[in-house]
Formats: C-alpha cells, structure tokens, sequence
C-alpha cells in the first residue's frame, strides 16, 4: 500500500510567499504517513503578465523553490512530485518552461518532464489563453521508476490528448500524475470526467494534485481555477476529491489494483494497426 498526499494551492505571482505555504502542506502531509507528496501545476508562480515572469521567475540551478522542495523533501524521507515550476531558460525567444521534478528521499531530482502540450485556446469571448506565447513546450514523455511504483508524468493540458496516456502506460506506468491548474470552466465541464477515463483507459491510478480559486496577479488579474484535486483508481472510481480549499487530501493506494483492472479489460494488448480516413 503506498500513501500519497495531494496538495490543493491557492497560489499567487510571489514565489517568495507561495512556498512557505507549499512547505506546510507538504510536511503535514509527511507526518501523516504520506510516502508521496504532490504540488499542482506552477507551484512557484501563477501569473498571466510575462513581464513580471520575466522578473521573478529564475533558471532551473538558481531556483530557490525547487532548492528548498528538494531539501524538504530530504528532510522528512518521502518521494516528492513538484508538479511544476515556471522557470527562465536560455531559449533565444526568452520563453520559459513549464517543468515538473520528481524528487528523491535524499533529495536529489529524480526525473524532469516539461509540459509537451500547449493550452493555446479560447475558453469563452472573455477567457483566452496563450501558453505557447511565454512557454516553449517539450518533447519527450517520461516514465520514473520508484520503490513505490513507476510514474508518468504529465502537466494539466496534457490531460486531454490520451495518446501521451497509453504510451506511458505500455512503457510501464502504473501511477499517472496529473499536477493541473485548469480553469473554473473547463474544469466544472471536464475535470473529473477526463481524469476517470485516463484511469479507466490504462488501467493506471491517476492522481491529479490542483490549483484552486481566484489567484492574486500584479496587475490584478481575473484568475480562477477549479481546485478539486483527484485520485483515481485504475476502474475509474474517484478515491478521493480534495474539494476547493487549499490543503491536503491523503489516498492509500493498493498497486495490485492495477494488474486487476487490466486483467479485466486488456485493453494495452488489444491494439490493431488501421488506416486512417482519407
């Protein structure tokens, strides 16, 4: 059995006040038996102005949220997914990456994934989005091997292109991790709808740690996301729902749950090659 704590943020555009709060959540969890803990999407930083990004955001090795997360995450001996963290590159355009880390007991960072899709839409005539126009996105899916279970990894947006899922499912996934900052509207439409069908689809546990509420921006922005952070068990039923207050929700996780759901339904063995419509 493998516990694991998600973690429901309400953060702001302040890195600097933003993670003495994940800090909290993320120790409260560990003492309660959490052998895993995971942050949402832009743990660090929520904001829509790429000019003040460009003022607080830092490069991967100078960071100080993942320094501290990574010595956090030593300090109490667990697993640690930081869901993402905007960080500054050296790309020649000056976009940013949108990373996730999972973190090692001692501390050392055990994968990296950086969010391959871009949530480049318009929600209604008053809500639209341009992530690709400040985040460059990447190119490689990742698995990560743990005592407690393989992980794949993917970031919010990605939730709703279920290829990425069965191809970390056939490379081994048994746990997948949905860290997400999804809007108050597509996420009240399809939040629960699509994490259950990822589960059901691979047969994997799905866990899916949230940002919530209407978020503090400079300027002042108009910001809301869902919350609702998720576990799902490879049948597709909602172990847990973290509701819309930032906190933590726990989940016990039994990964022999896995191989029973996919004995039922060997759906990762039934594919068939075909020719695509003309």
């Amino acid at each position: 059995m493998v516990r694991a704590g998600l973690v429901t943020l309400n953060a702001s555009d302040d890195p600097a006040a933003n993670l003495p709060v994940t800090q909290g959540f993320v120790r409260d969890a560990a003492r309660d038996g959490a052998q895993i803990v995971l942050t949402p999407e832009v743990t660090n930083c929520v904001s829509s102005s790429r000019s003040h990004q460009r003022s607080v955001l830092r490069r991967e090795a100078e960071d100080p949220t993942l320094a501290a997360l990574r010595e956090t995450a030593a300090e109490e001996r667990i697993w640690l997914l930081i869901g993402s963290l905007a960080l500054q590159t050296d790309d020649p355009d000056g976009r940013f990456a949108n990373r996730s880390f999972m973190i090692a007991p001692d501390g050392t960072i055990a994968a990296r994934y950086d969010k391959i899709h871009m949530f480049d839409v318009d929600v209604s005539d008053r809500e639209s989005y341009r992530e690709s126009a400040g985040y460059r996105p990447g190119r490689e899916a990742v698995t990560v091997e743990t005592p407690l279970a393989t992980f794949g990894m993917t970031i919010c947006y990605d939730l709703r292109f279920p290829y990425l899922y069965r191809s970390l499912a056939k490379s081994g996934a048994e746990v997948l991790v949905v860290p997400s900052a999804f809007t108050a509207v597509t996420g009240e439409a399809h939040w629960h709808t699509l994490l259950r069908a990822r589960a059901i689809e691979t047969g994997c546990f799905v866990l899916a740690p949230a940002q919530t509420g209407h978020h503090q921006e400079t300027p002042p922005g108009k910001r809301r996301t869902y919350g609702h952070s998720l576990a799902v068990s490879p049948w597709g039923e909602v172990l847990c729902d973290g509701g819309v207050a930032p906190g933590v929700a726990l989940v016990d996780l039994d990964l022999a749950e896995v191989g029973k759901a996919r004995k039922r339904i060997p759906s990762l063995d039934h594919d068939r090659a075909f020719e695509e419509p003309r």
